[in-house]
């Protein structure tokens, strides 16, 4: 009875390779080689960043002037390329709109009207011989207009 523990009693067993260290170990070796490469790469990026900000800095001091001396011409040409660009771009919209709105609804009749390759094949002949007529008749009726221009002639 000795060996099972009682209700209240609380058992601890030490947990090793989890992750729970001891006091006596200290930063692993790829702790180490981390500081030390990020340390300086990170503080000669930070100097950098300084630098940048400053020469920002000094040019928009330097250029403010001109800005301000130029803003009368500068002002409507941003605002006439800005117009530009917003029109190329509507523009482009409205074409693939367009596009896409026609595509669409070709494909809609196709399917409603069951129109497939075959069809319309058979209705580009029918559409054919049709002109085809058209154009005979055309012919004829222009013939006729002639013979009947050369009657008139001639009685005359």
């Amino acid at each position: 009875m000795a060996d099972r523990p009682q209700p209240h009693q609380l058992q601890v067993r030490p947990q090793h390779g989890l992750g729970v260290k001891t006091q006596n170990q200290g930063p692993s070796t790829g702790q180490v080689l981390a500081v030390i490469t990020g340390l300086p790469v990170g503080g000669t990026l930070l100097a950098l960043a300084g630098l940048i900000l400053m020469g920002t800095i000094i040019g928009a001091l330097l250029a403010t002037p001109l800005f301000i001396i130029f803003s009368p011409v500068l002002v409507p040409a941003l605002f006439v390329i800005g117009l530009a660009v917003i029109g190329f771009l509507t523009s482009g919209a409205f074409g693939l709109t367009a596009l896409s709105s026609l595509s669409w609804v070709t494909n809609y009749l196709r399917r409603a009207t069951g129109l497939v390759p075959e069809h319309l094949d058979h209705l580009k002949r029918r559409t054919a011989d049709m002109a085809e007529f058209v154009g005979q008749k055309t012919k004829e009726g222009s013939q006729d207009i002639q013979s009947k221009a050369q009657d008139e002639k001639r009685r005359t």
